[in-house]
């Protein structure tokens, strides 16, 4: 009779940042039932991974999943996976925190379950040539790649299976592909589409393997999973298909076919990803040329043979694609850094486990997560954004305090943070922090209330998305997820950028220039300031003088009919050693030979993370709004002073204005993908302060705004964490 193996790996995680709501849920429909189906099915032989992160989850809500886990692995039809612990992808993270991240997996299921792992789940599959030089020596023997890794190396479908040996100066590492057929089938498709593929690979000797391995949120969080797995029993007809065809189907775990059967060969494999994810990483316009062609050659019946010549870009692209993105990652190396420096080489040894706490924040916020956007929300969903930084600023934070203590200070660098080979200058006190960007705008690029590890600046320029034509030519069908979203309201929020969302971007709008083409980005911008170079002039104070002053200017234009018009913008930042504010000040002054009419603005874009929620809102002392909501839209005539409040944190932003000038007031909202459909997502807030005014030669105006922060009565979250904790 011929036979075959089949090796079953599970991979779970849910972010760090997400939602208590998809913890719980993602519990109730699709991890709990599961695992009662693992237990109820001991045949059933399976590799499961969890990420840190809902293990930590799990051992605070959910308890006696720990035990039940390990009564699977006692009786050995469980073997667990290792992976970096809080599911960062390791060629994107400093090598001593990718080998740190695995030792505390490593540790943690050792501790736990009492079963060290041979394997581990590389977090989505984003493999380097390296990675077997840092993965062997920490005792592991094997990892789990695509096909497509096989295929990009120029492997036919024939030889892609069972496992190959791949090396990286000279430490082996066994690499299993996951054949895309069974990943497309499971749990999609009837149980006996399953069995056929795995009919084809079927041998007398049966020595041969094919390994399935992918999410479990797939068996039961994705859209219609829950009731067609558990609902409609596919999950049981499965396991009983599987029992039933026992004699020639054979389930080993990864490390007994590692035991019993040799590599099919040797492989060394090239950076890269699952065909989605490559594909995702390319930028807007070269995905869609992507997908065209690859319909194009479907259509033509060519697609199955130039297949193995098709490849999207690296994940690394991600960081071009999104600058948001980019920011948080250099930003995380630059924390990187920090943290190892205060820490002195410590806490990377086995014994040294388990981390501190800034070294356990710092790795929290490589969860991989929020740094990319594909078929899910990704980086376009703020709250995993969120989750980064907070643990950022917690992680820097911390390691302060271990190098200066916890006195007050006031300091400032300049460095290339986000490696441009153009300085950025880094502003740092106890309850604030901040970035600015001379060579874009002169640009407020990050704003953070360090008591709340809350990044106010952190929002996503509205770009586009390959999946937007299809809205935009309203192709959506019925049986398509974005069908769920209206696709007259989705038209409509299809606005793009033409600059990124900085603050303190400096306008000259046109005569004419209405609010709603302000919001759309498609209005008259006569000056050359926004997203242009400014000179950093000086830089004034000192830690012990308690303040801080930063000087940047400009010589631009104006560009008018009756011609260019120079004019000389100065900016400057102001920060204090004692509170945390900042003030900038504006000296605008006509370079040209004659009188000109200006209408200046300054732009910032502040988030609270929440649009449209009751606890956070606006507030217009001496004025009556009836719309407060953050996501509310309009214009005010004249405005001297507002805040934004954040009862659910306990904090609130303050913005006075010197002299006072109108407003104009929207919600930055991109459209994304997600697990319900196309949607919006409420990315911040975009407040534009303006004033007309005119200038005769030589003639200056200066204006200015300040940005406090302060504390306000506890929150609803900090009442609640309070009465935990009592």
């Amino acid at each position: 009779m011929k036979t075959i193996n089949l090796l079953f790996a599970v991979h779970n995680h849910q972010p760090v940042g997400n939602l208590e709501e998809v913890f719980r849920r993602s519990w109730q429909e699709a991890y709990d039932p599961f695992l009662r189906a693992l237990e109820n099915h001991p045949g059933f032989r399976i590799s499961l991974h969890y990420s840190g992160s809902l293990w930590e989850w799990v051992e605070e809500n959910q308890p006696t999943f720990m035990t039940r886990i390990r009564a699977l692995t006692d009786r050995g039809q469980v073997e667990l996976l290792s992976g970096g612990f809080y599911e960062p992808l390791l060629p994107a993270i400093p090598e001593r925190d990718a080998i740190g991240q695995v030792r505390l997996s490593n540790q943690y299921l050792t501790e736990k379950f009492k079963a060290p792992p041979r394997g581990l789940w590389l977090a989505e599959r984003v493999w380097s040539p390296t990675l077997p030089r840092m993965l062997a020596p920490l005792g592991l023997k094997y990892t789990i790649l695509d096909d497509s890794h096989f295929r990009y190396a120029g492997f036919p479908d024939e030889d892609i299976f069972g496992y190959y040996v791949t090396e990286s100066e000279g430490h082996t590492l066994s690499v299993f592909p996951s054949n895309k057929r069974l990943r497309y089938a499971i749990p999609f498709r009837p149980p006996e589409e399953t069995l056929d593929i795995l009919r084809r690979y079927a041998t007398d000797l049966g020595h041969l393997a094919l390994t399935y391995a992918d999410d479990g949120e797939k068996f039961g969080i994705w859209p219609g999973t829950h009731r067609w797995v558990y609902g409609e029993k596919w999950l049981e007809k499965f396991l009983h298909a599987l029992e039933e065809n026992q004699d020639w189907v054979h389930l080993l775990t990864f490390s007994e076919y590692l035991e019993n059967f040799p590599p099919q060969g040797r492989a060394y494999l090239p950076p890269a990803s699952y065909d989605e994810m490559m594909e995702w990483a390319l930028p807007a316009l070269s995905a869609m040329a992507y997908e065209d062609l690859v319909e194009e050659l479907k259509r033509e019946k060519r697609y199955e043979k130039s297949r193995p010549y098709l490849r999207g870009g690296i994940w690394e692209n991600f960081l071009v694609k999104y600058p948001e993105s980019n920011h948080m990652h250099k930003k995380m190396l630059r924390v990187s850094q920090r943290v190892h420096r205060a820490l002195q080489g410590k806490f990377l040894s086995p014994k040294d486990f388990p981390p501190p706490p800034a070294l356990r924040s710092l790795w929290r916020a490589q969860d991989s997560c929020a740094y990319w956007h594909g078929l899910f929300g990704g980086l376009h969903l703020n709250y995993l954004r969120h989750g980064v930084y907070q643990n950022l600023i917690a992680a820097e934070r911390l390691a302060e305090i271990l190098e200066r203590g916890c006195g007050k200070y006031l300091h400032h660098e300049i460095f290339d943070l986000d490696k441009d080979l153009q300085p950025e200058v880094l502003v740092t006190a106890p309850d604030l922090g901040a970035v600015i960007k001379p060579s874009y705008g002169g640009g407020l690029i990050e704003l953070d209330y360090r008591p709340k590890r809350f990044n106010l600046t952190d929002v996503l320029t509205r770009r586009p998305e390959p999946y937007h034509r299809k809205l935009k030519k309203n192709q959506a069908g019925a049986g398509d997820p974005s069908a769920r979203f209206k696709h007259q309201e989705a038209e409509e929020a299809l606005f793009y950028d033409w600059y990124d969302r900085y603050s303190f971007l400096d306008h000259f709008l046109g005569e004419g220039t209405t609010f709603d083409q302000f919001r759309r980005c498609q209005y008259p911008e006569l000056g050359d300031f926004v997203n242009q170079p400014y000179t950093l002039t000086g830089i004034e104070g000192s830690d012990s003088a308690g303040t801080l002053r930063i000087s940047l200017e400009r010589t631009g234009s104006l560009w008018k009919r009756e011609g260019q018009v120079p004019l000389k913008t100065v900016k400057r930042f102001f920060f204090y050693r004692d509170k945390p504010c900042v003030e900038v000040g504006y000296e605008i002054t006509n370079r040209g030979p004659a009188e000109v009419g200006l209408w200046f603005g300054v732009e910032l874009n502040l988030t609270l993370l929440a649009g449209d929620n009751p606890q956070r809102y606006f507030l217009f002392p001496g004025l009556r709004v009836e719309d407060r909501r953050l996501c509310s839209v309009g214009a005010i005539a004249r405005v001297d002073h507002l805040r934004l409040r954040d009862e659910a944190e306990g904090f609130e932003i303050s913005l006075g204005l010197s002299p006072g000038g109108q407003l104009w007031r929207f919600p930055l909202e991109t459209v994304s993908r997600g697990e319900g459909g196309i949607q919006k997502t409420y990315q911040g807030t975009v407040l534009l302060f303006h004033w007309p005014f005119s200038l005769k030669p030589d003639e200056g105006k200066t204006l200015g705004i300040q940005v406090t922060l302060e504390g306000i009565l506890p929150g609803q979250k900090e009442i609640e964490k309070i009465q935990r904790k009592a």
